[in-house]
């Protein structure tokens, strides 16, 4: 279910505002090192969570879109830079060769490589880059990363970006954004609307057989780096549920997942020594309120679910013990930031256990009262609200109902609503809901992860992130210093006060650390990333599931 699990940061080579040789040549390298093979018939069959039936969109800038739900996007349509989920300070050189901060980091010029087509055979050009990057400028609804461009110019084979403050920490939101050929998407309208059923990209893979249960993708001849597209089809099966998917791995029909599935090393590892799995702790999965709705718009609710929810529980029997409690409320998933955590918050600690008692002094003190049902009633309104998210996910699903019980304990009525992944997603999308639980962005530093949280800017009628409804002012001056910080020491004094919100307001509650889901059948395939050549993270999700695919090659 996650989407970019990217931990520790990227200072050493941000702050040389060039790409160094060193980190230019481990993707070559690690290429090199594999068994040398032309395209092959084998067919990666993947999946990076449960989706229902699918519509043939594939708008790199809709979280709706066919290509989003089941991490395609990146196979088709490729951003500036890659970076290394599983490995700090290494960034992959994509369509951008380098880049350059200037005017005190207010300023960001990109190098745009040469040679790279469309895969309708015309030339990829800065004029498509900085296209692309005013219609994120223009249209809200397609800034997913939340960007305050001020101004887009080209000149000769560069491009640089303006901003009104720096941007040192920001690079990683910068350099993601998927790049669109002008001489299409110059004629589609609204993007944030505009369908892609027949996209064309820049990259390794074009559109192959489309079914509402699934699609293919086959590879680009005119693609940039065809000699290392090495795997000559990719499948996307649309499975209905976590428990269809791992049906599919047991069974060999599946190569590569990203899904909760508890007693993986018996079911799963033990059956063959091509069987392996990795994950680690790389964002925090949170209770989302919606702040525009009564009575999760109340501080004193709350701080009482944050009292009374038994994250133990949510842990050892929603996540089966393979996410682990989240321990302070700043939200920062610990140990990975553990540098980052700022001396205030530092005995801002969660219970892992339900503290019931506690929860209900809170409300009390704020004016609530039991009443004959047994449920905390204020101003004639039962404290009742709604956790929502897809029954497919079955993790959540449990995780929601465990919720749902303890709070109810706590006198709070409270009810899992189970949906259908596409439902979940477009209400998330456009505010319909009561709670969510939800993955952060994790991201290369903890800018990434409070800017999806706490950025106005990101909710917008497609939102991608501030999913609460969070509108202060001074919450996104903050964030502009932390993305301006040109040390570790400024990021770190700049982070600060956000951590401290974080903890004090709860705009998003914190329940579990999110793991990277991984699980590899490699019995036809090699070159996957392990914990002892990490690469990548080997978590299915875009977009750096396309890195793992080019370092792949057919066994045998």
């Amino acid at each position: 279910m996650n989407q970019w699990l990217v931990r520790n940061k990227v200072r050493a080579v941000v702050a040389s505002g060039v790409l160094a040789s060193g980190v230019l040549g481990g993707f070559a390298a690690t290429l090199g090192a594999t068994p040398a093979s032309a395209s092959s018939p084998v067919v990666l069959t993947m999946e990076s969570s449960p989706t229902n039936t699918l519509t043939q969109s594939f708008n790199p800038f809709s979280t709706t879109s066919a290509a989003y739900l089941v991490a395609g996007t990146s196979f088709i349509y490729e951003p500036l830079l890659q970076f290394d989920a599983a490995k700090a300070g290494v960034i992959y050189p994509w369509l951008a060769t380098k880049y350059v901060f200037s005017d005190a980091g207010k300023k960001i010029t990109f190098t745009i490589r040469p040679g790279v087509k469309w895969s309708n055979g015309t030339p990829m050009t800065a004029a498509d880059v900085a296209f692309t990057y005013n219609l994120v400028k223009k249209y809200p609804a397609i800034n997913t990363g939340g960007l305050t461009m001020t101004n887009v110019s080209t000149s000769g084979d560069t491009v640089t970006l303006t901003f009104p403050t720096a941007q040192y920490t920001n690079l990683q939101s910068i350099a993601s954004v998927y790049i669109v050929p002008q001489s299409i998407w110059s004629t589609v309208g609204n993007p944030a609307t505009y369908v892609d059923a027949t996209p064309v990209g820049t990259g390794p893979y074009t559109l192959g057989n489309f079914t509402p249960q699934g699609f293919t993708m086959v590879k680009n001849p005119g693609y940039w780096q065809a000699s290392k597209v090495r795997i000559g089809t990719l499948d996307f099966p649309a499975y209905a549920s976590n428990t269809n998917a791992e049906e599919a791995l047991f069974s060999g029909q599946l190569a590569w997942a990203g899904n909760f599935i508890p007693n993986l090393k018996k079911l799963f590892v033990s059956k063959s020594k091509y069987n392996t799995t990795w994950e680690a702790a790389l964002n925090t999965v949170t209770l989302e309120p919606n702040l525009n709705r009564f009575p999760l718009n109340q501080l004193a609710v709350r701080q009482a679910i944050s009292l009374a929810m038994d994250r133990t529980a949510i842990s050892t029997e929603g996540e089966a013990g393979l996410e682990p409690p989240a321990v302070n409320s700043s939200g920062l998933t610990l140990p990975v930031f553990n540098e980052y955590l700022a001396s205030a918050v530092k005995g801002d600690t969660i219970s892992p256990n339900a503290n019931v008692a506690a929860a209900d002094k809170v409300l009390e003190a704020a004016g609530w009262k039991k009443g004959s049902g047994g449920y905390f009633e204020k101003g004639g309104k039962v404290l009742s609200f709604t956790i929502s998210d897809p029954t497919s996910y079955t993790d959540y699903a449990a995780d929601a109902s465990i919720i749902s019980s303890e709070l109810k304990k706590a006198g709070m009525a409270v009810t899992f609503n189970g949906q259908s992944v596409t439902a979940w997603s477009s209400d998330v999308a456009d505010g319909n809901f009561d709670s969510v639980l939800h993955w952060s962005n994790t991201s290369v530093n903890p800018y990434g992860m409070y800017n999806g949280w706490l950025n106005s800017a990101l909710d917008t009628s497609s939102a991608s992130g501030d999913y609460e409804h969070l509108h202060d002012a001074a919450i996104n001056a903050q964030l502009a210093k932390v993305a301006a910080a040109p040390t570790t020491a400024a990021e770190n004094a700049a982070l600060a006060p956000l951590e401290s919100y974080v903890a004090t307001n709860l705009p998003v509650i914190p329940v579990v650390y999110g793991v990277a889901w991984s699980e590899v059948n490699g019995q036809k395939i090699g070159g996957w990333p392990t914990p002892q050549n990490p690469y990548e993270s080997a978590q299915p999700a875009t977009p750096t599931n396309e890195v793992v695919v080019l370092h792949l090659f057919p066994r045998g």
